[in-house]
């Protein structure tokens, strides 16, 4: 299903979208996309920083047990438009030892899906920004989907804003695919995979990360197109591509 023109709604029809897509999101994962002893949640704490999302949390693994899905990167590296690499040395100053934990297990990824009040001041965008960092630097995974179009804020997309932070590069996503999903690997080398597209394009599929060397492919576009199946019609009629 292409992506659609979300600029053309009003912050609260998307925020229906938003809080139906990612319980769908999050139905699929715990419905067999994660491997075993991973299980995802809604809206968890992670050391201070509250993800909109999803928060991605391990047991304690038994030993020797490494069954279900799950891609190592050597054998199957993410096949995105753009990978982007950093070493640790631009976190040293951010670095925070305390562990992110959860009385059910350890925190090891989050799922972002940018919302409008993610871009409507300054103060909400540095926020989001600094949140990511603080993950990162933390050791958490990220994957940010932002399907709003860039503002005066972010001209260059959220990631351009995050990954600047973190490397003096510059990003510069393609003129025609303003929009960007961006999955984050934690490691000691931070590496960025990232996919511009537009309104109208299907969503890719996204690795998100549950350590450096391994990740899954994320369920975006199944999701979405449940989601939207299932939106009211006012709402699927308002945002109808048009002619």
């Amino acid at each position: 299903m292409p992506i659609h023109d979300w600029s053309r709604a009003e912050a609260g029809i998307f925020h229906h979208f938003h809080q139906r897509w990612i319980s769908e999101l999050s139905d699929r994962l715990n419905g067999g996309a994660l491997p075993k002893g991973f299980f995802a949640l809604l809206e968890q704490s992670a050391g201070g920083a509250v993800p909109d999302v999803l928060t991605l949390e391990r047991l304690p693994p038994e030993a020797g047990d490494d069954s279900g899905p799950g891609l190592a990167v050597a054998t199957a590296p993410p096949q995105t438009r753009y990978v982007m690499s950093a070493d640790l040395e631009i976190y040293a100053a951010r670095a925070d030892l305390i562990s992110i934990r959860h009385p059910l297990g350890e925190v090891v990824a989050v799922l972002e899906v940018v919302s409008p009040g993610n871009k409507s001041s300054r103060h909400a965008l540095r926020a989001f920004v600094e949140k990511s960092l603080a993950l990162l630097s933390r050791g958490v995974h990220l994957l940010v989907v932002d399907l709003l179009p860039p503002t005066k804020r972010d001209p260059r997309g959220i990631h351009a804003a995050i990954w600047e932070e973190i490397q003096d590069q510059e990003f510069l996503p393609p003129a025609d695919k303003p929009l960007t999903l961006a999955s984050y690997a934690a490691g000691f080398v931070k590496r960025a995979y990232v996919e511009p597209v537009a309104v109208g394009d299907v969503l890719p599929t996204m690795p998100l990360f549950l350590s450096p060397e391994l990740h899954i492919p994320t369920p975006l576009e199944e999701s979405y197109m449940r989601t939207w199946s299932l939106c009211p019609p006012p709402m699927r009629e308002l945002l109808q591509p048009k002619n």
